[in-house]
């Protein structure tokens, strides 16, 4: 047994280069664990013929987890082959007189049942990971919704091997069905459509953390059928995971709000919703709106000229009349409106936010006199 041992890591040192990059402490594992398997092997075989029981595969349990996680199934296979070369090219000497076959035959039963313990073992080893990996992307959606940004967030991504960025979140109504089950769904989805993501399901609602796509509409329609019935809201793009509990902020207020706007798109930005945002109570969003629309036209005849449009039901002639102006006057005022605050009055969505925005304005500079 001692020379077979020998023999099959000369053998692996020979064959295998993944095998001659490891470290001193991981090949002498692998050392071991062959001789622990022909060790078994030759105890097992000692049986007679009849009744010979099942092969043992507990050598298995002479590997450290760490080994586990530093030697792949594929890897554990070319070790399984390569024992079985050696042990197969020394049969002449090993076997009895005329014992041959019975050896063959008997090694070709002991390696088809190591094969099947090795990939016991790492599927055991991958629940184990897998479990904890949902465990940790779970913490991560909870931490960026109640907006916790910690180093313990940073280590939880870590574990998980997230360095994806830009980053952006996605919220809306789960689907029927086991949370696990939903978020493997979107996983599978995820994959194929060669995007990052994290997942969680809380309650009713879906939270998805989408990271390096290169379209975030494109990205919140790829994954959108995964989602249940109602609005999807995707937050705005941060540069990462750090910041991404804005994104997370936006997207929940969005989503809390959208019922406001039924006709709206489906996946909306949670930036076309920051009216609803700010009527539902979003700060947030009432910061944005008065930064956008307020701030750029005070002190100016734009304010003016847009309260008196907004009021007079967007008529042109009528503000003109009311501020005694030209209308060519008021249309050029228009324009510059919405140049400076990115909407347009004439536009009915538009005129609402500006709607917002100005009262808004004004209630704030209210409440600082």
């Amino acid at each position: 047994m001692g020379t077979l041992g020998t023999a099959a890591m000369a053998r692996m040192d020979e064959r295998l280069p993944w095998f001659r990059a490891l470290s001193a402490e991981d090949r002498s594992w692998v050392g071991l664990v062959a001789q622990a398997g022909i060790a078994a092997f030759v105890e097992w075989f000692q049986h007679a013929d009849v009744g010979r029981p099942t092969p043992s595969i507990e050598f298995f349990g002479t590997a450290p987890r760490e080994l586990k996680r530093s030697i792949s199934l594929q890897q554990t296979v070319d070790i399984v082959r390569v024992v079985v070369e050696v042990v197969d090219a020394q049969v002449d000497e090993l076997a009895a007189p005329g014992g041959e076959d019975q050896l063959e035959q008997a090694m070709l039963r002991y390696t088809r049942d190591v094969a099947f313990a090795a990939a016991h073992v790492y599927a055991r080893e991958a629940e184990v990971r897998g479990a904890w990996d949902a465990r940790l992307e779970a913490l991560i959606v909870d931490a960026l919704v109640r907006g916790e940004v910690d180093d313990g967030l940073h280590s939880w991504a870590a574990a998980l091997g997230w360095t994806s960025a830009p980053v952006v979140v996605i919220a809306g109504h789960a689907p029927e069905g086991k949370p696990e089950a939903v978020i493997d769904r979107l996983r599978d989805k995820g994959r194929r459509a060669g995007l990052d993501l994290l997942a969680g399901v809380q309650g009713e609602r879906l939270i998805v953390i989408v990271g390096g796509a290169e379209s975030v509409s494109d990205a919140a329609r790829q994954v959108a059928s995964r989602f249940g019935p109602g609005p999807i809201v995707i937050g705005p793009e941060v540069p990462d995971l750090h910041t991404a509990a804005r994104s997370a902020r936006a997207a929940m207020a969005g989503l809390r709000a959208a019922c406001a706007w039924p006709d709206a798109p489906r996946p909306v930005h949670s930036d076309e919703l920051l009216a609803e945002r700010a009527i539902d109570g979003d700060d947030d969003a009432r910061g944005q709106l008065i930064e956008q629309v307020y701030v750029p036209l005070a002190g100016t005849p734009l304010l003016d000229t847009l309260a008196t449009y907004l009021e007079q039901g967007t008529s042109l002639e009528a503000t003109a009349r009311l501020l005694f102006v030209h209308p060519n006057t008021v249309r050029y005022r228009l324009k510059k409106i919405t140049e400076l605050t990115g909407y347009q009055p004439t536009e009915g969505r538009s005129a609402f936010t500006l709607q917002v925005g100005l009262i808004l304005g004004r209630l704030t500079e209210t409440t600082v006199m």
